[in-house]
């Protein structure tokens, strides 16, 4: 690239050489007179000499003057014996004709080196728009297997898709293990799982288990602006495929260009549907023998085209699901070989606080930790540094620098304590972790409860404790101070949207009974109920939250001690963990810290709580 870009400047500094040279050529050439003017100064005797040349001849005056006359005949020879008589040297000079041109002829030559290179530079260029068969080809990066270094035991927590995809592999490696009982290796594997649940981590161990080639490709990389390019690419990369057979092709994010085909005739998605229409054309036009697979990784299947989907193109579809605990401790695992972490991180304990977490989370989560810790010029990553930055992910950092007046961290402190007191007393409800009062992201605090095991269902008392425990933050401030404030907002909306579901999905309302109401998610379907239904959703969902506001307010009126003392030690400490927090509930004092902060003394003195006038609101806003 270096040289060819030195080459075309040295063409352009040849280019400029010659536009001078033949700039300064005719400047100096003589100026050119009529015959007249020549006749009037050889009348006055001003010339001193002629040089003819052709028809054309130079002209000097005595002053040193030179000029040039062209005329359509040569000079007649009787001509210049008068002129000779007059005392006028002539002179006969015969140019060779490419002394005149040459300066041309140099100028088209370096015009069409300098093309030449432009052209060359064009046909090499990633994006040659002169070149269609360029702009056809497939931009699949092949990738060997002495080129990959993953493997499938750098995969964990989906042991299923594996073990799916390790059969694949196996089938490439040994194929008449299975031609022999008949068999056939599947066409198309569809992976469908969330964001960062590791489709492509699982494609990329196939290319580096299986020997044979592995095609990766993007489905955006088809779609282009020119109509047909698309589908070039698809023929393009199918026809290298065939021909390196037995290969594998992995198409990321297949939904870019598998999207349904619409039925409208005046579709603006020609180029995409077009596409399309190539691939399902490719997929199903294998010979029996060609062995080769295509595997491709989405996150919506729903809005594929079912031609895709059927068997024959893509025969098997491998969920790639969010791991569960175990497959969360494995995946810590196999992220924490290039971390140095302290004697006492237990990754089951994180594996267990990290619920809901896909592989891109965990090892973002190692990530955070270790800048955390050196940020901190910590020599190893503690369990503090894993708890802050599980705490950054999911909730953002700590706003230590903003200033908090004494009654706002007086009100919040009672809005947690309420939270953890109704989730401790609670049967249904999962167990504290943590309960701090330092404000992150948009929350002046939280209360985190991580559960025990992970769960596949949820039943309905657990449902209405949680819709206790979210309502309890609110019925503290109202018990305490005798009024509320806009902190529970995110509260009701969490109970609220339980409630419904209960009501309206999960069939969990004695005066509707079992029956699906919700239909779609989405804001623009019509609703399938009628407005008397409408009325006695409201109703129902009002009626719980009011249940279960009622519910715990006594719960918090008949433990005020309790709440009193956990909000004292959340003014002395500001974070309370789990194992503090149980010391706590059992009546027993915690250490005393080494440093005592100056925020332990409540600016607002509260109503003792048996003096309090406890509202229990008749209706509550949905």
């Amino acid at each position: 690239m270096v040289k060819r870009t030195q080459r075309i400047g040295l063409g352009i500094v040849l280019l400029g050489v010659l536009v001078i040279i033949l700039v300064f050529a005719n400047i100096n050439k003589p100026e050119a007179k009529s015959l007249n003017y020549f006749i009037a100064q050889t009348e006055q005797g001003k010339i001193e000499k002629i040089i003819i040349n052709g028809n054309n001849f130079i002209v000097k005056d005595f002053d040193g003057y030179e000029f040039i006359i062209r005329t359509i005949e040569a000079l007649p020879y009787s001509e210049q014996k008068a002129l000779m008589a007059k005392g006028i040297i002539v002179e006969h000079r015969l140019e060779p004709i490419w002394q005149k041109y040459l300066p041309y002829l140099l100028l088209l030559l370096a015009l069409a080196v300098l093309g030449m290179y432009l052209l060359r530079f064009l046909k090499r260029s990633p994006i040659n728009r002169n070149s269609p068969n360029e702009f056809a080809k497939s931009k699949a990066k092949a990738i060997q297997q002495e080129h990959s270094n993953i493997s499938f035991e750098d995969v964990a927590g989906i042991e299923e898709a594996k073990a799916d995809l390790q059969e694949l592999v196996e089938f490439l490696k040994n194929p008449n293990k299975y031609k022999l009982l008949g068999a056939r290796a599947p066409r198309g594997i569809l992976m469908i799982g969330p964001p960062g649940s590791g489709k492509t981590h699982l494609a990329k161990a196939v290319a580096g288990e299986a020997a044979v080639p592995f095609y990766s490709i993007s489905g955006s990389d088809f779609v282009e602006l020119y109509v047909g390019v698309g589908a070039a690419r698809v023929r393009d990369l199918f026809l290298t495929a065939k021909k390196n057979s037995p290969c594998i092709i992995f198409i990321d994010e297949i939904d870019a260009v598998g999207k349904k085909r619409s039925n409208s005739i005046h579709a603006s998605n020609d180029e995409r549907e077009q596409t399309l229409n190539a691939l399902l054309v490719e997929m199903d036009g294998f010979e029996s023998n060609s062995q080769v697979i295509i595997m491709a990784a989405t996150n919506r299947p729903d809005v594929l085209d079912s031609a895709l989907l059927r068997p024959g193109r893509f025969d098997r579809q491998i969920t790639v699901d969010t791991p569960d605990i175990k497959g969360r401790e494995a995946i810590l695992h196999i992220h924490a070989q290039n971390k140095l972490l302290s004697n006492e991180v237990d990754l089951h304990t994180i594996a267990k606080r990290t619920a809901g977490f896909v592989g891109a989370d965990l090892e973002n989560l190692l990530n955070e930790a270790a800048l955390v810790a050196a940020r901190a010029n910590h020599i190893e990553i503690s369990t503090a540094d894993i708890d802050e930055a599980a705490d950054r992910i999911v909730m953002g950092p700590a706003k230590h620098s903003r200033i908090i007046s004494q009654k706002e961290r007086r009100i919040t402190a009672y809005h947690e304590a309420g939270h953890a007191l109704a989730a401790y007393y609670l049967e249904y409800s999962d167990p504290i972790h943590k309960i701090t009062i330092v404000p992150r992201g948009q929350a002046g605090g939280f209360v985190m409860r991580v559960a025990n095991e992970d769960r596949i269902y949820a039943t309905r008392k657990m449902l209405l404790d949680n819709i206790a425990v979210a309502l309890a933050g609110r019925v503290t401030e109202e018990l305490i101070f005798n009024d509320v404030t806009t902190g529970a907002q995110n509260d009701f909306q969490q109970a609220t949207d339980i409630a419904r579901k209960m009501v309206t999905s999960w069939g969990m309302s004695d005066a509707l009974g079992s029956i699906m109401l919700a239909s779609s998610n989405s804001i623009y379907d019509s609703k399938s109920y009628s407005e008397n239904t409408a009325e006695l959703i409201d109703s129902e969902i009002r009626r719980i939250l009011t249940q279960q506001y009622n519910r715990v307010s006594e719960l918090i009126s008949t433990n005020s001690q309790k709440l009193e003392t956990i909000v004292q030690a959340l003014f002395e400490r500001e974070t309370l963990n789990a194992v503090e927090f149980e010391t706590l509930m059992i009546g027993k004092s915690l250490k005393p810290l080494t440093i005592k902060t100056a925020k332990n003394t409540p600016a607002i003195k509260a109503k003792p709580v048996a003096q309090l006038r406890i509202t229990r609101p008749a209706t509550l806003a949905n």
